[in-house]
């Protein structure tokens, strides 16, 4: 079960090794307010300029912002734009920069000039070579990689095709990396991608995939069928498929195919998010997430790249709260008044194509037991319902002294929980007909059930859904609290 605090954790004890194209961003911000007398071309009145690492730097930035520390090697020019990026590196607490100079080629940099009133790139400019590096200097990037291997979690290679990652680099760094067990994450820029063979997972987007495949890859079976071919001549375990603003799709060799939407959010700059993407993906797969866990969390990371300026990295703290984006609400704002605020936040939810969970409970004291419950059930979708039993749905299932607390009070502390997006209060003895209303995808409650015995579970076999039974805490339960403080036990 995924638990965003766990997550955290486990990620700062992973080392990613990242090689690829590294490169200089710069944008050049300014207003736009008429046209050139020289030639019809708009004149931009330069404000300000910001320099970032670019390229796969971006995604070793993003690595890090993360948490997990990067091993980077990468290929700069001897110049003072490669100087630049050395001291940028230099300054990342949890980027150890290997960096081969290059005398016979300029660092790689994109110049963009942006319209700051109106957030629209005008003009890219980039100095780059565009052609694959030199023997020797192939060799010390085999070498730099193949040194730094023993100490990495997994592999990733980001490819820009700017040279560094030749095809006997890419074939070294993949063959030692399976060699020790290790898997390997790869941003793809070739067509060609059976250079890529022997890789964990390929991520190009729906573009590059299309181009690779031969094929249109506009709709998910498409996509589903194309990858079938390609997985198996390329000896990957999954290909990821960045869609854009119709979110992503994980095409694996052994079970189904995953679609996801794209998070909602205001796109400010999609300079870097296949970066944000890839560096995601590859560090919760070192964590220990499973695919689709880790998928949704490179999706959420998107979201958040997408919303800031210039060549962005995603940090803990902002991948957070964009998975759990209610966990900063009052309490208040989480528990639905009446039918129409449920019907109209499902509605939404649904629109956005979110996967929603449910599970209930008087929960009259809050315990850790009902704790884990809730977490775990928040970790097998995107937003979850709890439905609470009302004080007179108490009092008719556990006697006339109980609840201890009122209705009111129990779903405020309910909506406190970072992991509850919504509590609804239900009149019934059950929750069967607030299941039908609501109709989750997952239906979760604790494993001191079985599944026949869950309320529900017909429904849920009714419309697809899953009924998810998660481990308890053995030695918690309200009834047992309750005595223990009768009987002058504490608590």
């Amino acid at each position: 079960m995924f638990n965003f605090e766990t997550f955290a954790f486990d990620i700062r004890r992973q080392t990613v090794l990242c090689v690829g194209d590294l490169m200089l961003d710069e944008f050049v911000y300014g207003d736009v307010s008429r046209v050139s007398p020289e030639a019809p071309a708009p004149v931009i009145a330069v404000q300000r300029s910001e320099i970032n690492v670019g390229g796969s730097g971006n995604v070793a930035r993003n690595v890090a912002s993360l948490g997990a520390r990067c091993i980077f090697v990468g290929v700069v020019g001897e110049d003072v734009y490669g100087q630049v990026l050395k001291d940028e590196l230099a300054r990342e607490g949890r980027i150890e920069a290997h960096l081969i100079a290059d005398s016979s080629r300029p660092t790689s940099r994109k110049v963009r000039f942006v319209s700051d009133h109106f957030s629209t790139h005008l003009l890219r400019a980039d100095w780059e070579l565009a052609r694959p590096v030199a023997a020797e200097i192939e060799q010390k990037v085999i070498d730099a990689a193949l040194a730094a291997l023993p100490r990495a979690d997994i592999v990733l290679l980001s490819d820009y095709a700017k040279g560094a990652l030749t095809t006997r680099v890419i074939r070294n760094v993949i063959d030692a990396a399976r060699k020790a067990g290790k898997r390997v994450v790869v941003d793809p820029k070739s067509l060609n991608f059976a250079v890529y063979r022997g890789a964990t997972l390929l991520t190009p987007n729906r573009k590059e995939f299309a181009e690779a495949t031969r094929s249109r890859a506009g709709s998910e079976a498409e996509l589903e069928e194309a990858s079938r071919e390609l997985i198996r001549s390329t000896d990957t375990e999954a290909i990821l498929v960045t869609r854009s603003e119709h979110g992503m799709s994980l095409l694996r060799r052994d079970g189904d195919a995953i679609h996801i939407p794209a998070h909602p959010a205001r796109v400010r700059d999609v300079s870097g998010a296949g970066d944000t993407v890839v560096a995601t993906i590859a560090a919760s797969l070192a964590a220990g997430c499973d695919w689709d866990t880790a998928l949704r969390l490179a999706n959420a990371a998107a979201a958040v790249a997408v919303s800031k300026r210039g060549t962005a990295a995603v940090d803990l703290a902002e991948l957070r709260h964009e998975v759990l984006p209610r966990a900063s609400l009052a309490a208040e704002e989480k528990i639905a008044m009446n039918a129409n605020d449920l019907e109209e936040q499902i509605a939404a939810w649904r629109k956005q194509g979110l996967r929603i969970g449910f599970t209930n409970g008087c929960f009259d004291i809050l315990h850790p037991g009902h704790v884990k419950v809730v977490t775990d059930a928040r970790a097998a979708c995107d937003r979850l319902v709890v439905g609470l039993n009302s004080d007179a749905s108490v009092r008719r299932l556990k006697g006339a002294e109980r609840p201890l607390q009122n209705e009111r009070a129990r779903a405020e502390v309910l909506a406190a929980l970072e992991a509850v997006d919504l509590v609804v209060v239900f009149e019934d003895d059950t929750p069967l007909r607030l299941i039908q209303t609501i109709k989750p995808n997952v239906l979760v409650k604790g494993g001191d059930y079985t599944r026949e015995q869950v309320v529900g579970h017909e429904v849920m076999d009714a419309i697809g859904g899953e009924v998810l039974l998660v481990d308890i805490v053995p030695g918690f339960s309200t009834t047992s609290l309750v005595n223990r403080a009768r009987e002058g036990g504490g608590s």
